[in-house]
């Protein structure tokens, strides 16, 4: 992986709970990120958030998919999120959204670090590398909303 930017316009950012290593995934795992970690180190503060345990989901859940287009047409009432056994999940992850971007405003971020591939987190794929689709996730797709800047961690 190329070395993530430092964006040096804040000290504050935002990033996916699961790159830090917290087992908050749907299945209970965790996708910890060695270039995260080194933004830390290097004093820049990160925020953790898991939009979907902040949307009222458990940890295990089962894995959810948007059907009908990205996070913007979620957003826009034009898709929804559903799991792997048929349960409409569309308001906790918009709800999950929404708690993200209340923590961001509240501390003036301007950046957020996000999983690529979540439903909720994903910044240009859903879905994983091999069978993914272009979009965004929900919670991306606020955030990009709100102008907050994006940067997509595998």
């Amino acid at each position: 992986m190329d070395k993530l930017p430092l964006k040096k316009q804040t000290n504050v950012g935002l990033v996916s709970a699961c790159l830090l290593g917290l087992r908050c995934r749907y299945d209970g795992t965790h996708k910890r990120s060695d270039e995260v970690i080194r933004l830390i180190k290097s004093g820049f503060t990160l925020l953790p958030v898991c939009p979907e345990q902040l949307g009222g989901l458990p940890t295990p859940r089962p894995k959810n998919r948007i059907v009908g287009g990205d996070g913007k047409a979620v957003l826009d009432g034009k898709a929804k999120v559903i799991d792997e056994e048929g349960t409409d999940n569309t308001d906790c992850f918009i709800k999950g959204a929404e708690e993200t971007l209340r923590i961001a405003v509240l501390n003036k971020v301007k950046v957020a670090y996000l999983k690529q591939g979540s439903p909720s987190c994903g910044c240009s794929r859903l879905g994983s590398k091999r069978n993914g689709t272009v979009g965004y996730g929900v919670t991306a797709a606020l955030l990009m909303r709100n102008k907050i800047a994006l940067i997509g961690v595998e």
